[in-house]
């Protein structure tokens, strides 16, 4: 084959998918799949449950700096707010900081769910992980980190 040539429909498929690219976006793929699938049960998806550990971590929060912490669309985060508000797990409450704002606060059943959901996190990331042994676990984490922070 020239070098002009295309590549052959099958080789072009084959070479996408060796991409690191490629591989690094199915493996996340399949792990936001089985975390997500394990804390359904939990009645959240993974952006409540990000809002949710936001809240906890950073509370009493402001659904601005919400937006701003996730990188979420501020609609969106309105919505998330208000299913967990309905759900109990946050409340809405004068900003001490600003009377003019609410501010959000999680609660205590909140605070257990977070933690429900993070044990169901981490075993969902231990079948992600289990091909693996500690070491290359442990490498594999570095590398990642690594790569993402370039």
């Amino acid at each position: 084959m020239a070098q002009s040539d295309p590549l052959p429909a099958a080789g072009a498929l084959a070479r996408l998918q060796t991409l690191p690219s490629w591989l690094a976006g199915r493996v996340a793929a399949r792990g936001h799949s089985l975390v997500a699938d394990a804390i359904a049960g939990e009645g959240l998806k993974l952006h409540h449950h990000a809002v949710l550990a936001a809240v906890a971590d950073g509370g009493p929060l402001a659904q601005a700096d919400l937006v701003r912490r996730l990188g979420f669309d501020a609609k969106d985060v309105v919505l998330m707010v208000n299913h967990l508000e309905r759900a109990g797990l946050v409340v809405r409450e004068p900003d001490p900081r600003d009377r003019r704002k609410n501010a959000v606060t999680v609660t205590p059943s909140g605070r257990g769910k977070l933690e429900r959901c993070a044990r169901l996190a981490d075993e969902a990331n231990e079948r992600l992980l289990a091909p693996l042994d500690p070491e290359e676990r442990r490498t594999l984490m570095s590398l990642l980190a690594r790569v993402h922070e370039g």
